[in-house]
């Protein structure tokens, strides 16, 4: 018995204008392929992160002290309202995105040019606040003192509704006339270059301690959700273990508590955030195309809807990201 032998040509090919699996077109279905092996990616930072934070609780840095300035609000303690400003532009990009592609489908091209131009302003502005957070976090505010075993000593002192409140070195460091210079190349120490000096040495800051009674040491180590003050006489012995002063954050010392919750902020924020400048890249692409008429000529806004899909996972992502790092 012969067999039967179905031609391709009167079948049609898949993806190839007949069959379309679950009727997506072919870039589409990529589009989904890249985007779930993104997402398994995420997920793998993520988790990481979950278990160093849970694993090094009671020394994490709160997220409320890190992240709680605000542009053109110097000195006002303003927790997690920039970060949710931020989350609110991002998601409302998202919704003028739901918009350009509803406008495709309609093939309104004045329309889709216009929600367009929307999403990458929003994307813009997400990517110069997200620049902002870092140059706050990297530089730091208040500076604290790591001891030799490594755990990060702050300072506060009482406050008026009887709390504590953190304190600058500037505001009781002492001030010792040294020669401090910096093991660089330029210096004739070709084997070293290190980081910018401190703007304080220990000695100024223990000198500073005693000589300001109200000011106290606190500890990284939190219990009750408060980090652990240090009683007046505790604070001078605890001073003594000094070894650097440190003031914000980088990938090897960290004011805020403990080391790994910089990198891994540095790492996965700086991850999403290359994730928003190469949506914002395409999508300004894409716009140029609709404003040159070309998915007019297609009559079909596809690539649209493509992009538009790419820019809704960076902002689901990016929720993740945010309830991990902010909320949790």
């Amino acid at each position: 018995m012969a067999a039967t032998v179905t031609s391709s040509a009167t079948t049609g090919k898949t993806w190839d204008g007949g069959n379309e699996p679950m009727g997506a077109s072919y870039g589409k279905m990529m589009m989904w392929f890249f985007i779930v092996s993104d997402a398994l990616t995420f997920s793998g930072f993520l988790a990481a992160y979950g278990f160093s934070r849970f694993k090094f609780i009671e020394t994490w840095p709160i997220a409320d002290e890190v992240f709680n300035h605000f542009p053109f609000m110097h000195g006002v303690d303003a927790p997690m309202y920039y970060v949710a400003f931020m989350t609110f532009i991002l998601i409302f990009s998202s919704v003028t995105m739901v918009l350009a592609v509803d406008a495709g489908h309609q093939l309104k091209k004045t329309k889709v040019a216009v929600y367009m131009a929307l999403t990458i302003v929003g994307g813009f502005i997400f990517l110069g606040s997200q620049a902002w957070e870092w140059k706050n976090f990297i530089k730091g505010e208040y500076g604290a003192i790591e001891t030799k075993g490594g755990a990060i000593l702050q300072f506060v002192k009482q406050g008026e509704d009887g709390g504590y409140e953190r304190v600058k070195l500037a505001d009781f460091a002492a001030h010792i006339e040294t020669d401090r210079i910096n093991n660089t190349r330029s210096h004739g120490i070709w084997f070293e270059d290190a980081a910018a000096l401190p703007s304080f040495t220990v000695e100024e800051v223990a000198k500073g301690l005693e000589a300001h009674p109200e000011v106290l040491i606190r500890t990284e180590v939190i219990k009750d959700k408060h980090k652990t003050v240090l009683s007046r006489e505790e604070s001078l012995v605890r001073i003594k273990d000094a070894q650097y002063v440190v003031e914000g954050a980088n990938l090897v010392r960290n004011e805020y508590g403990h080391k790994l919750f910089a990198n891994f902020f540095f790492f996965i924020t700086g991850f999403h955030g290359f994730h928003v400048f190469s949506g914002v890249m395409i999508n300004i692409i894409i716009f140029l195309n609709v404003l040159l008429g070309t998915y007019e000529r297609r009559k079909s806004y596809e690539m649209v809807e493509k992009v538009g899909l790419y820019w809704h996972f960076v902002d689901l992502v990016w929720v993740f990201v945010f309830t991990f790092f902010y909320l949790v």
